[in-house]
């Protein structure tokens, strides 16, 4: 049997730590919701990294195949990381083909490729197939279980617990919204050249059901936008989608370009297979409607250009690395405040990507709308010795 364990990837990027912070955007008239009929849901602009819309975000919830996108975050790290290839062949083992549930329908005869595996467990929810990946990747199901929480706790998933690969209802195999936020977040932006998986429409492997060959995600089907992610459902978690979409919009690229807008939609725990898909729509396009986002700096622009003390650099650039971008009620825009937050005096040495303060957005009178953290653009290494020493006259003087 393959045996390759997946390397992990330590604490979240300090992009994520910045989502984590995160609470639902405020506004004297923030827009309300419509009625979804669901658990619990989260809407988040994955552009601003901002909670649109949110309802028992924090309450343990079975998961489902949703589990798979965790199983997915393993397999695409050892693709990446080229512990694995997607043209390498996987056994199937009689404990995978016996798996209850949702199936690829592969038996102990074959060997299969990965990148089928990964589209019989993405495309057709596959537990034969998930069941194979984790074996595969992990040497045995138990230890890619074991792998599993510790990427969750790597990730910052602070409320879930994973009992098995594949989502089927066992004790304690649970997580919450805010934990899938987290998970799909990264996966897009940690794998971008693989998550692509999740929008394919149709696949089937050789030689099995061709009944069996359509993405459950069904806003696929009906929003050209929608490009993931994930469905699942069992009698205890109810039918649950977590969905994404990309449009287009003006001043959103770089230099007042049009440029992409992501929004994530996570509904648990509802009624139907329709009801789900109609109400992952409905988020979706109300926070496409109901905010703006509105871009204050293109990536790697300078925020602010302050000076520094005892440094071979008499000032540092301040802002982000990515586009600083913020979601706003819409009609918001021109209402839209910024002041700097930072340490002063700044003092030497100071590491490309350091923390150093934020930048406060609000529409003035107190409504704020979030606080985005700012990094040095920029190393500022120690100046010489009497550099520092005048630096220090200089600073007991001011």
């Amino acid at each position: 049997m393959h045996r390759f364990f997946t390397a992990l990837r330590g604490v979240a990027s300090f992009a994520l730590a910045t989502f984590l912070a995160v609470t639902p955007a405020v506004h004297a008239q923030a827009p309300q919701p419509p009625e979804i009929a669901a658990r619990s849901y989260l809407l988040l602009d994955v552009t601003a990294n901002q909670i649109l819309a949110a309802k028992e975000v924090d309450t343990p919830i079975e998961p489902a195949s949703l589990t798979k996108l965790m199983t997915e975050y393993l397999v695409f790290e050892a693709l990446k990381s080229k512990k694995i290839d997607l043209k390498q062949t996987f056994p199937v083992s009689e404990r995978a083909w016996k798996m209850p549930g949702s199936r690829m329908f592969i038996d102990p005869k074959m060997q299969v490729p990965v990148e089928d595996l990964i589209k019989g467990m993405v495309v057709q929810s596959g537990n034969d197939a998930t069941m194979a990946l984790a074996e595969g990747v992990g040497g045995t199901a138990e230890n890619f279980v074991k792998l599993m929480n510790e990427q969750a706790k790597a990730l910052g998933m602070k409320s879930t617990s994973y009992k098995n690969p594949e989502g089927l209802t066992e004790p304690g195999h649970t997580t919450t919204a805010r934990d899938l936020s987290i998970l799909s977040v990264r996966l897009m932006q940690d794998f971008p050249e693989y998550v692509g998986f999740s929008a394919i429409k149709k696949y089937r492997y050789p030689g099995t059901p061709a009944t069996n060959d359509t993405n459950r995600n069904t806003l696929l089907f009906r929003d050209p936008t929608v490009d993931g992610l994930k469905t699942g459902h069992t009698a205890a978690a109810g039918y649950c989608m977590i969905a994404t979409a990309k449009r287009e919009f003006p001043n959103l690229g770089a230099a007042g370009a049009p440029g992409s807008r992501r929004l994530l939609a996570i509904v648990l725990g509802t009624a139907s297979d329709s009801a789900r898909a109609n109400e992952s729509q409905k988020l979706l396009n109300w926070g496409y409607t109901a905010y703006e986002a509105v871009k204050l700096f293109d990536a790697g622009q300078a925020v602010a250009t302050p000076a520094v003390w005892k440094g071979k650099s008499p000032t540092v650039k301040l802002g982000r690395p990515d586009a600083i971008v913020v979601a706003v009620a819409a009609g918001s825009a021109a209402k839209v405040k910024t002041q700097l937050a930072r340490p002063d005096p700044l003092v030497a040495p100071l590491s490309k990507g350091q923390s150093v303060g934020s930048l406060k957005v609000d529409l003035g009178g107190g409504q704020a709308v979030m606080d985005v953290p700012l990094v040095a653009l920029e190393a500022v290494e120690e100046a010489g010795i009497f550099g520092r020493a005048w630096d220090a006259v200089r600073l007991w003087i001011k």
